[in-house]
């Protein structure tokens, strides 16, 4: 198989719960899906992984979706509005790396991932984790300890505030206290 086949994911979103209704298919990053749908509130993921947003590009509540049937929203995951974007995951066979600091812009204490992590406060003693740089692999982030709470979406790159990029995610400054690998379970 080729590298751009394993790479491929496919999801399918229906405007109504229970798999009802006219259909969109996506097999890559789609940043308004309005345009295809006038509403979406269950989906099939048929392949890969994705990562789904109540608000158009890309913003607002994010959810984590791997293959599987998500047959109503609102009652799995209490999102009210459905889904407005989506973004596939490539899939990562390498390691993983990641740099967290409890303050942004890099500050304060450091700790280096290799692996999942349930909570930073008891493994680490970090009361807070505001910035980030991801070398390796693809991260998934969440609000509570024990992988709970709201969860957000991390690539390789450099996450400098967490409090002013969680604006997108319809409210207040956000803290994260446990990340998660996301691996090829997808």
């Amino acid at each position: 198989m080729t590298t751009a086949g394993m790479n491929m994911g496919r999801i399918i979103f229906y405007e109504d719960r229970n798999f009802q209704g006219r259909t969109y298919e996506c097999m890559s990053d789609c940043p308004d899906m309005t345009s295809y749908l006038s509403r979406c509130h269950s989906c099939r993921v048929e392949s890969g992984c994705f990562m789904v947003y109540d608000r158009p590009n890309f913003m607002g509540n994010q959810y984590f979706m791997r293959r599987g049937e998500y047959s109503d929203y609102q009652n799995i995951m209490g999102m009210t509005d459905g889904i407005r974007s989506c973004r596939m995951i490539p899939m990562h066979r390498g390691s993983f790396r990641m740099r967290i600091y409890e303050r942004e812009n890099f500050g304060g204490q450091m700790m280096e991932l290799m692996d999942d992590c349930e909570s930073i406060q008891e493994r680490y003693r970090m009361s807070d984790c505001q910035s980030a740089q991801v070398m390796d692999g693809h991260w998934l982030m969440f609000e509570q300890p024990h992988y709970r709470g709201r969860q957000m979406y991390m690539r390789p790159g450099e996450y400098r505030n967490f409090r002013e990029m969680s604006g997108g995610m319809g409210g207040q400054g956000m803290r994260f206290m446990s990340m998660k690998r996301i691996t090829d379970m997808c």
